[in-house]
């Protein structure tokens, strides 16, 4: 089916909002994916690989049943989380019944700074790590997951934190417009740490929420833009950062007082202002899950724009559990832009975390990773390396030994907090999406606990060497 035009030469969109049964599976029959009414695509568009569609009706069928899924996740995910806060508001179960009964319950409130979402939930930490300072070669690592896992907060808990915890300056939080999905989805804050002896300014992307079927949808989504002269790019991920129906991608948008925020275009011009002001200053991207894959297509998009000024103030980009963004070519760009004369784009992979492992890696649908990959094991050991193990994740030779990972991480929840220390120390919460991951392994190493484990107890490899 055409699409309206998106302003590129070459695109490919899946569109489960439009699928019926019989689309999903014309797609294992019939070439001519033009003619599908769940595929934007140019006209007369045909794919003969039969790889290749089995891919998209995969995509498709995963995106539908999320979908349908939507209202219940949300209602489930709103639910956990309020009775998650009211029992730690309330200081555990027997003291929330005493509180009930004596009239003295405490309430969670959802726009506080006290309350925490299911990720603050999991992993409480909320202090950095004092013995990791500035002149640290993890320091920048250690600071971007902590940021990360902040950008999962509301905001009136994320500057109350930056400010009072930290002690850094907080400059402003950022709520995205998503055209196609028609709301506001991509969140972000900025700060400035002003511990070092030159200023740096930390742009954090909120990544995919554990009960949001829409932001899932666009982990698993393997739609793809073609810019000319740049290589084919994940088309979920370019919506979330500002991509617009009529107007795609362009470096400046027309004034007007009715157009919504997008993330890119407000936090591009947050930072002009920002380093303007200090011309030694300079600037971090981070974000975990959804939130690294937008970190690293934003300096990419500046790089697209010819912001060079910009990109000459950028001191690097952090990403913990990122999907692949897009093809060969892409990379070859972004790295020439961020990676020379010095990498500045570092990716991190904890184990068997699976959204590092999509969207695949293959002849069917030439996503790839780029950059400097730094892989933890289980052990909190880690090496660069240029491709993450097992990249794909569904390989039967790996079945047996993610399970029995999964066990022993189960089993290291009860001890890291005896043998680490207490800041380390695993709480019921975390300790069932272990017991989760006997069923579903590679769920919870996705999680920003390990990833802050990994930058405080793993070493820095050295002279990012690759192995």
């Amino acid at each position: 089916m055409a699409s309206e035009g998106d302003g590129f030469s070459d695109y490919m969109v899946l569109r489960p909002d439009k699928a019926g049964v019989s689309d999903l599976f014309r797609l294992l029959y019939s070439s001519k994916v033009a003619e599908n009414d769940s595929v934007d695509c140019p006209v007369d568009t045909q794919i003969n690989e039969w790889r290749r569609r089995w891919a998209i009706f995969i995509s498709l069928l995963l995106q539908k049943t999320l979908l349908l899924w939507r209202k219940p996740m949300a209602w489930l995910g709103s639910a956990l989380e309020f009775w998650l806060n009211l029992l730690m508001d309330n200081h555990g179960f027997v003291s929330l019944l005493c509180n009930i009964f004596t009239g003295k319950l405490a309430y969670p409130q959802k726009e506080s700074s006290a309350y925490r979402s299911c990720v603050g939930l999991m992993d409480t930490r909320e202090e950095l790590d004092a013995r990791i300072q500035p002149s640290d070669g993890k320091y920048h690592a250690a600071l971007s997951i902590m940021a990360a896992k902040l950008a999962y907060e509301n905001e009136s808990c994320i500057q109350n934190i930056v400010t009072n915890h930290w002690n850094m300056e907080y400059l402003g939080f950022y709520d995205g417009w998503n055209d196609y999905q028609e709301r506001y989805s991509s969140e972000a804050f900025v700060f400035n740490d002003k511990a070092a002896d030159t200023e740096l300014i930390v742009v954090a992307f909120r990544g995919t929420e554990p009960f949001d079927a829409v932001q899932w949808c666009a982990d698993f989504d393997f739609s793809w833009y073609e810019i000319p002269n740049v290589g084919k790019v994940h088309g979920g991920f370019m919506k979330e950062l500002g991509l617009q129906k009529k107007l795609g991608f362009p470096k400046d948008l027309p004034q007007s007082r009715d157009r919504p925020s997008y993330a890119y275009y407000d936090l591009r011009e947050k930072l002009r202002e920002v380093l303007r002001h200090n011309e030694k200053a300079k600037f971090l991207v981070t974000g975990h899950s959804l939130g690294g894959a937008l970190a690293i297509l934003f300096p990419s998009i500046l790089a697209l724009h010819g912001e060079d000024w910009l990109l000459g103030r950028l001191e690097g980009v952090y990403t913990f559990g990122q999907p692949r963004v897009g093809d060969v070519q892409f990379g070859v760009f972004v790295e020439q832009h961020l990676d020379k004369p010095k990498r500045r784009y570092f990716r991190y992979v904890y184990c068997n975390d699976i959204v590092p492992r999509v969207p695949y890696d293959d002849s069917a649908l030439l996503f790839k990773h780029f950059g400097t990959c730094i892989y933890f094991n289980s052990l909190y050991k880690g090496k660069v390396v240029k491709e993450e193990p097992n990249k794909n994740y569904f390989s039967l030779w790996t079945v047996i030994p993610k399970y029995m990972n999964a066990g022993w991480e189960f089993i290291r929840s009860f001890l890291i907090g005896h043998v680490k220390g207490q800041e380390y120390k695993e709480g019921w919460f975390m300790r069932s999406m272990r017991l989760l991951a006997l069923v579903t392994p590679g769920l919870t190493p996705h999680t920003p606990q390990d990833y802050v484990n990994c930058t405080r107890l793993g070493a820095s490899p050295p002279g990012n060497k690759l192995e």
